[in-house]
Order: structure tokens, then sequence, then C-alpha cells
């Protein structure tokens, strides 16, 4: 797997096949060989933070200290809520937009929903961190495939909601944000405040009016995130394991990159058995002098289950390579122990980074 000249390594696959294990391990692999690198996961568990020997990850990245490096190890898991009111701040023309849209209620109870689930919120942070030039490259970990499928669409569908016909009512001089401010809805709304003592006729004018002025910079953002996922210096590594439905997925994936144009960049087959280097026969053979026809038999048995996992992992490897193109992938094998700290990733990232 070549990431010469690669500033963008976006891992990608289903789950449970090892990506956030895979991105930690690149991205070490990488700062030990003397580059400054970041990596990014959206995965709300602690595995990122645990293998890489932190207490916690915040949204914005840490360095990794304790580790020999040539280079720099930084790390972040993404808060999504927290990057899109980063992205308003950015995005305000003037502090009182900002100020507006950050302490208005309608925008509060609706930025959860505005961040979907989490797809363009991530490829907007990366897109941020790959304008600073603190870090030479960046790695992404993302969700599932299905789900990662969503980062390829994500600006497209955000454009298409900004300029959709919804927004586009909403915010016309004869649209609901005008009709709001009529007079029978303003009596309506008047009444509401002296109940409840929330003014949510104001919130909304607020609302509508920053949104307004907020629109041309999220088409800006939304169009340069789409040309950072398709530029040179991106690349997806495809993670998958021998078993049938990660195969499935990583085949499904692969497809969806095609047909979005992206580049794809290498594959990584996880957890794969090796063939024993003795046949079951010969060895039942050989130890059932030193341990007993019955105790050789059990060894036997054990290593015929392993040729048996060995032959099916070589036919979904050969599938991979075949429907795929890709002539040398790379193989890592079922470890003795789960990877879950920095020692574990130091054995890791060998077989990614020949």
């Amino acid at each position: 797997m070549n990431l010469a000249g690669k500033r963008v390594i976006i891992v990608a696959g289903s789950g449970g096949v090892g990506k956030t294990t895979t991105a930690a391990a690149l991205a070490l692999g990488l700062a030990a060989r003397g580059q400054r690198v970041a990596v990014v996961t959206i995965d709300p568990a602690r595995r990122l933070a645990t293998a890489l020997g932190l207490e916690e990850l915040g949204n914005e990245p840490r360095r990794v200290e304790g580790i020999e490096l040539d280079g720099e190890l930084h790390a972040m898991q993404l808060d999504a809520k927290r990057t899109f009111d980063e992205l308003i701040e950015r995005l305000a023309p003037d502090e009182r937009t900002r100020r507006d849209v950050l302490q208005n209620r309608i925008y509060r109870e609706l930025s959860g929903a505005m961040t979907g689930s989490q797809e363009f919120t991530a490829v907007a942070k990366l897109y941020e961190l790959y304008r600073d030039e603190r870090y030479d490259v960046l790695v992404l970990d993302t969700p599932p495939s299905r789900n990662a499928l969503d980062f390829l669409d994500a600006p497209d569908r955000l454009t298409g909601f900004l300029d959709g016909r919804a927004v586009q009512a909403i915010l016309a001089p004869t649209g609901l944000a005008a009709r709001v401010m009529g007079h029978g809805t303003g009596v309506a709304f008047s009444v509401l405040r002296r109940i409840t003592g929330i003014d949510l006729l104001e919130d909304l004018a607020v609302f509508f009016r920053s949104l307004s002025g907020l629109l041309d910079g999220f088409r800006r953002r939304a169009a340069g995130v789409k040309a950072l996922l398709g530029d040179p210096g991106t690349t997806f590594v495809l993670v998958t394991s021998p078993e049938r439905e990660p195969v499935e997925e990583a085949l499904f994936f692969h497809g969806r990159l095609q047909a979005a144009g992206m580049p794809f960049g290498g594959l990584v087959i996880n957890r794969v058995h090796r063939a024993p280097a003795q046949d079951a026969a010969a060895a039942r053979r050989e130890l059932a002098g030193a341990l007993g026809e019955r105790l050789a038999a059990k060894v036997a048995d054990a290593l015929r289950d392993v040729e048996v996992l060995a032959r099916r992992d070589a036919e979904a490897i050969e599938r991979l390579r075949r429907e795929l193109g890709v002539e040398d992938p790379v193989l890592v094998p079922l470890l003795e122990d789960d990877v879950h700290d920095l020692r574990g990733l130091a054995l890791l990232q060998p077989h990614l980074l020949r």
C-alpha cells in the first residue's frame, strides 16, 4: 500500500473489522517516519483514546506524548455539535450574526438535526485541519461503510438542501419568514409569549435573518469539502476481514467509490488465518509418541479447523483481489491478542507500512 504524497487518508469498512486500530496504527507508523500526523475518529467509544494511552480525546487534536517518534502524533474525537458551532463561527459575516445564531433557541434545538449523522461535520473538520499547516497527514477513522458512504454524498446533499425549494420558500420576501412577521401570526405569538415567557416570534425572525446571511458561506464550504474528497492528495483505504459479510461490504463500498470518482489507495484484510506449517495427519503421527494417541488426535482436530479457516480466508482474499483489481492487498494475520494499546499498534503498523 503506497501512501507516499498523500495528505488525507480516509479509513473505511464495515463494523468490527478493525478500522479504528488500523487508522491509529497507520497514524503511528507515519509519525514514526517523521511526519506530523493527526488522526480523527467519530466513534463515540473510547477505542482510539485507549489504544493511544490517553484518558480522553476532545474536539481539537491533542498531541500524544510518551512515545519516541521522529515526527508528531495528534489525535481527536469529533464532537459533531461543537464542530457545527465552530463552522457557524467561521462562516458568520460579522460578530452580530455569529452571536445571534449561536444564542438562538431555534438554532440550538435544530443544530443536532442539522449535523445529521456527523458525515458533513466530519469532513468539514477534516477540511479545516487540511488547511492547517501544522499537519503533514490526516487520518480519518469513519463509521461502518454503509454510513461512511454518506461522506461521499454529504457536500452535494448540503448544497441541495440549501438550494432546495423548502429553504428558498422560507427565505423569499413573501415566504414563510415574511408571513411569520405578519400581523395575525404576530398576535398569536404574542399570546404564546405571555403564557410561556418565550418570545418564539423573535427567535424565528432572528433565525431566518441569520440563516440567509450564511448560505453563501455554506455553499463555498460544501464545494471545498467535495474538492478535498476527490483531490489527488486524498485516498481511501478500505479495511475488511475475510468473513463473508465484511467482504460483501468492501465490494459494495469500492463500487461506490468508483462511481463517485473517488481515489482508492489500498485494501487491508485483517485477521487472516495462516495455514498450519504441518498438516493434521502428519502432526498426529509426530505427536502421538510424546502426547499419547488421544491428545494427539485433539491437536490434529484443532489443526484441521485452522486449515478450514485458512482455506476460507484464501478464497475470500482471491475474490477481493480479482473483483477489486488489487494485486497486493495488505494481509494482517490474526494476532494472539486484541490490539488495544500502543504495544499492539506497534505490532500492527509494520504490516501496514512496508
